[in-house]
């Protein structure tokens, strides 16, 4: 893998992240500073963490930013179901949840892979020669 942007998952987060903003347009002026900014900053944090870990040059480092993101996520999705409890959102938000829901199935598959791989490299298997 040669950057980032070829994680399949990042995209997905780039696309959550266009949702968001397009769904946090119409809030409550007076909720700009608020809960608007709030969602939005943890909706690029998903992103962000992934391109961030990518970057680094061990795995370890990579996991450390997934679980991040992991956060940012859950932070998205506890205030999205806030929003919707004060009225802020109305209608149907499955697509979102799907998407927030697909993105931490790729996260969690994808720190694993890294801990796996990590495992291999660090620790070779050995043959018992007798």
């Amino acid at each position: 893998m040669n950057s980032f942007k070829d994680l399949i998952v990042w995209q997905k987060a780039i696309d959550l992240t266009k949702d968001v903003y397009s769904l946090t347009k119409n809030f409550p002026k007076e909720e700009l500073y608020g809960i608007v900014s709030q969602i939005r900053r943890c909706a690029v944090s998903i992103p962000s963490n992934i391109a961030e870990g990518q970057a680094r040059k061990y795995h370890q480092q990579f996991s450390h930013f997934l679980s991040i993101a992991q956060g940012s996520l859950a932070e998205l999705e506890t205030q999205i179901i806030i929003s919707i409890k004060l009225g802020f959102i109305v209608g149907d938000c499955k697509d979102l949840f799907d998407s927030m829901h697909s993105i931490g199935k790729m996260i969690t598959k994808l720190k694993h892979n890294l801990l796996q791989e990590n495992d291999r490299s660090c620790c070779p298997q050995t043959t018992n020669n007798q």
